[in-house]
């Protein structure tokens, strides 16, 4: 192993194909955000404007309601993604595991209040 080349100084740090999974998640959730997002922006601007109940009739379907629980996992799921390269590659010491577990319950409890609420919708049928 040489340290004078660029190689020889990398060499036994690791795997180099350790992070292609994350990479292909993160692309993965961002196709999946702009085809349900845009479904979403256009849905609503198709119901009638300042119309609760229709709102509320809309996202009882089931099958909306299905597309609005995979529209909260992929954002959640995304968020997270990106904000855990971003502290990995520039929060340092005790606060990178912090922010990392702060990120994770953020996340996770975000996205759990979001599938309840459109759970809660739609089981509801509309009746408030």
């Amino acid at each position: 192993m040489g340290n004078g080349t660029p190689l020889g100084r990398v060499r036994g740090l690791g795997a180099s194909h350790h992070g292609t999974d994350h990479w292909l998640q993160q692309r993965l959730t961002a196709v999946g955000n702009v085809l349900l997002v845009t479904w979403f922006v256009v849905s609503l601007l198709r119901l009638p404007l300042g119309d609760h109940g229709a709102v509320i009739r809309w996202a009882s379907n089931p099958a909306v309601a299905f597309a609005l629980m995979l529209l909260v996992i992929s954002v959640f799921w995304h968020l997270r993604l990106g904000l855990q390269v971003l502290i990995e590659d520039y929060v340092h010491g005790a606060a990178r595991l912090l922010a990392l577990v702060a990120l994770n319950f953020y996340a996770i409890g975000g996205a759990a209040y979001g599938l309840f609420s459109i759970a809660r919708i739609a089981f509801a049928g509309g009746a408030a």
